[in-house]
């Protein structure tokens, strides 16, 4: 509430006093009026940011790993390293050559605002060599994100981003088509342990050594942050 003390049937030689009393007043009623403001500012940030977290999470994915009690208790119904998928270059990649280390399928995409995360995955994957392997998948089921042939992509992803690691040929990671590789990352009936969806392009599975499903990450979260790279060095 705002207190003011009015001037009107005060005699002139009391004006100043009263001046002085309104501004004594006013002074922390200001201070008030300033706290609740910046506290409102500050409750319509948090709602905001709330909103936004909840759109990020539909939009982009949600991450999620795989406790350790349903890790040791739940086992897939499908072997990962019997799936049949073939290379950038159309031939046949044998996934069983990979066992012993953890593996981290990408569906990827080429003119993505996350694209730049190539160059992350590279850091990644040079940063882990006899522990992880990076797979990319590319997928034009986004935006249209994905256009070019197998040759034009793995020109490109050279070129701009000095990939080394892996690309399989263009994949459906969702729909009718569905590639069978990603019928197992987002089917709990298959991998055993988690039923996902892949939302937008540079979304992330890690499968452990074993051929069993660890982790999935949204597109939002970087290939290098703390939450990645604690779950390859377990």
């Amino acid at each position: 509430m705002y207190f003011e003390v009015s001037t009107k049937e005060i005699s002139p030689k009391n004006i100043k006093r009263t001046q002085v009393l309104q501004k004594r007043l006013s002074t922390p009623i200001r201070e008030i009026i300033k706290f609740e403001i910046h506290m409102k500012s500050i409750k319509h940030k948090l709602f905001a940011s709330g909103i936004v977290a909840v759109l990020t999470g539909c939009f982009f994915g949600k991450s999620k790993t795989i406790d350790a009690q349903t890790s040791s208790t739940s086992k897939p119904s499908a072997e990962f390293y019997s799936i049949s998928v073939n290379g950038i270059d159309g031939k046949p990649m044998n996934l069983a050559q990979y066992k012993g280390k953890k593996i981290m399928v990408v569906n990827t995409a080429s003119e993505c605002g996350f694209t730049p995360q190539y160059e992350e995955l590279q850091k990644l994957q040079e940063k882990y060599p006899e522990k992880l392997v990076i797979i990319g998948t590319p997928c034009n089921q986004f935006g249209g994100q994905e256009p070019g042939n197998g040759e034009q992509i793995a020109a490109f992803c050279k070129k701009n981003f000095g990939v080394t690691f892996p690309l399989s040929e263009k994949l459906d990671v969702k729909g009718l088509e569905q590639h069978a590789l990603y019928k197992w990352l987002t089917q709990k009936s298959q991998n055993g342990v988690l039923d996902s969806e892949v939302k937008w392009n540079f979304n992330k599975y890690i499968i452990n050594e074993k051929g069993e499903l660890m982790g999935y990450f949204a597109s939002t979260t970087s290939p290098l942050s703390s939450e990645i790279t604690s779950l390859i060095e377990k």
